[in-house]
């Protein structure tokens, strides 16, 4: 040891050391968790999921398309005190198997897969949970199958088309103002023919999620993801070859708007002020298409709500299970 790293200079460095030991136990935790987990052949498909606790089941359904489950862990794990928490990895994504044709990706094969897992389960009922895409898949999942879902809880998502386009309308915006010398380059490849499904334009396309996601851009780096954790394939299917700009492929074709005052079980609905992705401008208005449904707006809050305000989302979230 350094004869000058005196006790001072010791205690200076605990803050450090800390760090290095949390970081150690994420990594650690990270390990014993993605061990775990199980498989069920769902639609002739190896479908990944894991459950935690025990109680009244409610499922997970991740963003993307193309995300794995991996990004709600740690957050969500709190709930199996008191509830039986079901992640997982929808096709194509994460652990699950992989398409032999990028055509077999649909948002309808994402419903049928979720109540495909729901009896592989042998579950009579549970709460519906989606973030982002996973909002869409579970407002479709809840209007073709209301009789499955005890409370559906909708997190910072969509209800048509529109709504997505303006999703990229505003990450297209930020981009250009925040980033103008990648945007004439991205310019200049988009003048000669490359769409957003492109190697050559994916590699351009790289806005910092801290600026799109986050009310502070510093929580981006609280999120877990690793080489499994997304799926251009997917995304690329499901919201057409230039989903970046133009909003196409299944997600152009959707709109709840109508079909939302259909919904009978009770329904959370949560945005965040500052969520430059599902637009506050739009998503309050899911307060006039769900009549009844509760609304909660997170005030310094992105995208991830249940990561920047986790202690308000959270009892808002089990306040809400617990019908208060």
């Amino acid at each position: 040891m350094n004869k000058n790293l005196n006790f001072v200079s010791l205690f200076k460095l605990f803050p450090t050391v800390l760090v290095l030991l949390i970081l150690c136990r994420i990594q650690s935790y990270a390990q014993d968790n993605e061990s775990a987990g199980s498989y069920s052949t769902i639609n002739g498909e190896k479908i990944w999921y894991q459950v935690k606790g025990e109680g009244e089941p409610i499922v997970l359904i991740p963003g993307g398309p193309g995300n794995s489950h991996l990004y709600f862990i740690p957050w969500f794990d709190d709930l199996a005190k008191n509830y039986k928490v079901i992640y997982f990895d929808a096709f194509g994504r994460g652990k699950s198997s992989r398409a032999k044709k990028r055509e077999e990706y649909s948002f309808q094969r994402d419903v049928d897969d979720l109540e495909g897992l729901r009896k592989a389960l042998g579950i009579d009922k549970w709460n519906v949970l989606g973030h982002s895409y996973g909002g869409m898949v579970a407002q479709a999942y809840a209007l073709q199958h209301p009789d499955a879902v005890i409370k559906l809880i909708l997190v910072d998502t969509f209800y048509d088309a529109e709504m997505w386009q303006e999703n990229d309308d505003n990450s297209n915006y930020e981009f250009r103002n925040q980033y103008p010398d990648e945007w004439e380059k991205l310019m200049q490849i988009r003048e000669e023919g490359y769409l957003s499904s492109s190697p050559e334009h994916i590699k351009l396309y790289n806005i910092p999620s801290g600026i799109l996601y986050y009310y502070n851009p510093d929580n981006a780096s609280k999120m877990r993801s690793d080489s499994l954790s997304w799926n251009t394939e997917v995304y690329y299917q499901i919201v057409g070859d230039d989903g970046d700009f133009i909003i196409g492929g299944d997600i152009g074709k959707l709109d709840f708007r109508r079909e939302l005052k259909n919904l009978k079980m009770p329904v959370l609905v949560t945005a965040g002020r500052y969520d430059r992705i599902s637009d506050p401008r739009f998503a309050v208005k899911y307060k006039d298409y769900i009549p009844g449904a509760k609304f909660v707006m997170f005030e310094k809050s992105g995208h991830n709500p249940y990561v920047e305000e986790q202690d308000k989302f959270f009892k808002v979230l089990n306040d809400f299970l617990l019908g208060k």
